[in-house]
């Protein structure tokens, strides 16, 4: 097995509102890899995306990391990138530059819609499994419940903010951009030059581990794909 210093270095980024444990079932090989999780922080008051990346990026400890973000988280990984030495740059669930905003984002923006959305329900998320009806709803109640702990009032606004009016024009550079056809959130009609998780939903990254436990290593690795899907 390698010492520590000769791993790659793997920081993860749940996506908004999100806690780590959305990565609960991704495993890579530990004579490989080191996997650390990212928690949110509190934005500070009107602080600028870019300010917030960098206040992040100095989490990552170590050069030539690999940094996966995941929805938002994806959108913020790309800015921490900007003050990075990364080996490899991964996006989950997410969008390269704003032509990737789907139309409903983009309108919000254009208008300030976003300003209006009930932000304050998300302190409600633990009684929806109190009313829900049905396996469905229970088990969709339940994993809210579990995976969006981040309830700050303040940071919810502020990423929403921030993820509607992101105004990246271009795509980097070398991102592996990884969005299943079936995204509701960002739908894949938008999406270009990514890899495809056939039948994969916004929250693939939860409930199609096992597609990311078998092809992540050769993504970090090569920035592509080793096998077919």
């Amino acid at each position: 097995m390698l010492e520590e210093k000769d791993l790659i270095h793997v920081y993860l980024v749940p996506g908004m509102a999100a806690n780590p444990s959305i990565f609960e079932n991704i495993k890579l090989p530990e004579t490989q890899f080191k996997m650390h999780l990212l928690e949110w922080m509190i934005p500070e008051k009107d602080e600028p995306l870019r300010d917030y990346a960098l206040r992040w990026s100095k989490d990552v400890k170590h050069n030539n990391a690999v940094l996966i973000g995941v929805s938002f988280g994806g959108v913020v990984a790309q800015e921490m990138s900007e003050f990075l030495d990364l080996k490899r740059l991964i996006i989950i669930s997410s969008v390269k530059c704003r032509a990737e905003l789907p139309r409903r984002m983009r309108y919000a923006s254009a208008t300030g819609l976003y300003r209006l959305l009930p932000t304050s329900l998300m302190n409600y998320v633990d009684h929806f499994e109190k009313i829900a009806y049905g396996d469905f709803l229970t088990k969709r109640a339940q994993l809210y419940r579990k995976y969006l702990s981040v309830r700050d009032i303040y940071y919810i606004d502020w990423s929403i903010k921030n993820m509607v009016c992101w105004d990246r024009q271009v795509p980097k550079d070398g991102i592996v951009h990884i969005h299943g056809d079936c995204d509701m959130v960002f739908p894949y009609k938008y999406i270009k030059d990514c890899i495809t998780v056939k039948g994969g939903t916004h929250i693939m990254v939860v409930n199609r581990f096992r597609w990311f436990n078998t092809h992540l290593p050769g993504l970090i690795l090569n920035g592509r794909l080793d096998k077919k899907i």
